[in-house]
């Protein structure tokens, strides 16, 4: 196929969009990026603007600032609600369409609750800014309200957090809440000893953190429940959310805020193209990351199934990138007319986890790290892939700060409306 002069249409400025439009400067081809928000995300710190340690402009960054000195490259904001294959066209929310020779979508996943949407209200995920400030605003709101009624057992429910799902996300966001109770907040209030706080990791599998080793996972949990106030469910699934708490099995825990980091769902890129998907919603992608029977379309990142040594790739950001890369160095062969380069295969990084200050787990093959070395190495490795020296520089004063005087810089009740403040 000749792509020399055609228009490239990306669907999504995530990782995977980024780097394959980053891969393509100078290939002659005209890129179009459409995004429904004007920012590029780097989502593996969003939990720490969650969770009061990070401001949201220091992981997030404006996307025509990305590519203001690439005139190839367009930048669109939009929502997209379908794709035309046969007309070759992407159709936009409002009303227009944009004609494309070659089509990547790379849009990222929303949460899933298990059939569960009802869940949503009370139990927010955690894939945007704005779900960052959400769950920001309800965890020190619940402070707030605890300060002030004079009912214990309203107080004793204003002060238990649940996170429902222990993956690294749900880990780092209990280890941090934990650090708020303990260790930021004790001094700032008057009525309510902060310490009293307790944080619900729920997990429905039999352990925390399970894509990693079971030492590794094992000593997690050890090191949470350390913090004092962490307590671990595990084996036994929610069954009920509310605005009152969670129904753990059989029991009722009262928990006015509940975070939920469970499960995920695909963008409905998979009903746009009439394409098969996994369970998921994934698309199910060829071995060069096309659609079957679709070589002008690529699907990549979290939106798309892909098996590399027999195995699913998992949805994390330097598989986003790889893919990127990938379906960046196929539409140069094409363009150059050189041989398509071999099936897509990933090379693992690792699996990272951070449990608070100064623990975290790291597993590399046959490698394994933890506690404050792999702590320090896990910053390092965030702080590599954060864009641009200004962002590096404000993650690490921020981080170096909350490490020296115990006080995160970012904890404002913003927004929201109030009917949370009950």
């Amino acid at each position: 196929m000749d792509e020399n002069g055609r228009h490239i249409v990306v669907v999504g400025a995530g990782f995977a969009g980024l780097q394959f439009i980053k891969d393509l400067k100078g290939a002659g081809v005209r890129i179009t990026l459409i995004d429904q928000r004007n920012h590029h995300l780097f989502q593996p710190l969003l939990y720490q603007v969650a969770t009061t340690l990070l401001a949201t402009s220091e992981i997030a960054w404006p996307i025509r600032r990305l590519f203001r000195d690439r005139d190839d490259v367009t930048t669109l904001l939009g929502t997209v609600i379908g794709v035309d294959a046969t007309a070759r066209e992407v159709r936009l929310e409002d009303g227009s369409a944009i004609s494309y020779d070659t089509l990547v979508i790379a849009t990222g996943a929303r949460h899933a609750y298990f059939g569960h949407d009802e869940w949503a209200e009370h139990a927010p995920g955690l894939k945007t800014l704005e779900d960052a400030t959400t769950i920001r605003r309800r965890i020190l709101l619940a402070f707030e309200r605890a300060e002030t009624t004079t009912d214990p057992d309203e107080r004793a429910a204003e002060l238990t957090f649940a996170v429902i799902g222990a993956g690294p996300t749900g880990v780092e966001l209990v280890g941090i809440i934990a650090e708020l109770a303990h260790r930021i907040l004790p001094r700032e209030f008057r009525q309510i000893d902060t310490h009293r706080a307790r944080i619900l990791l729920v997990e429905a599998g039999p352990r925390i953190l399970a894509a990693f080793d079971p030492e590794l996972s094992q000593y997690a949990a050890d090191a949470l429940e350390k913090k004092g106030g962490v307590q671990i469910l595990t084996g036994t699934p929610v069954t009920q959310i509310t605005a009152q708490g969670i129904t753990v099995g059989d029991d009722f825990i009262p928990a006015r805020t509940v975070i939920w980091a469970a499960g995920v769902q695909a963008s409905p890129a998979a009903e746009w193209l009439d394409a098969e998907a996994d369970r998921a919603g994934r698309v199910m992608v060829t071995p060069a990351l096309t659609v079957d029977g679709h070589p002008d379309i690529f699907v990549l990142g979290d939106t798309a199934h892909v098996e590399s040594d027999g195995q699913m790739v998992p949805g994390i950001a330097p598989a986003a990138k790889q893919q990127g890369q990938y379906a960046a160095r196929v539409i140069r062969a094409r363009l150059t007319g050189a041989e398509a380069p071999d099936p897509f295969r990933y090379r693992s990084m690792g699996n990272l986890a951070t449990i608070g200050r100064n623990s975290a787990v790291i597993e590399y093959k046959k490698w394994r790290l933890r506690g404050w070395p792999a702590w320090w190495a896990w910053g390092i490795a965030h702080i590599y892939f954060l864009i641009g020296t200004r962002s590096r520089l404000a993650v690490a004063l921020s981080w170096l700060w909350s490490f020296v005087t115990g006080q995160n810089s970012a904890r404002l009740i913003t927004q929201g409306d109030n009917s949370e403040r009950r």
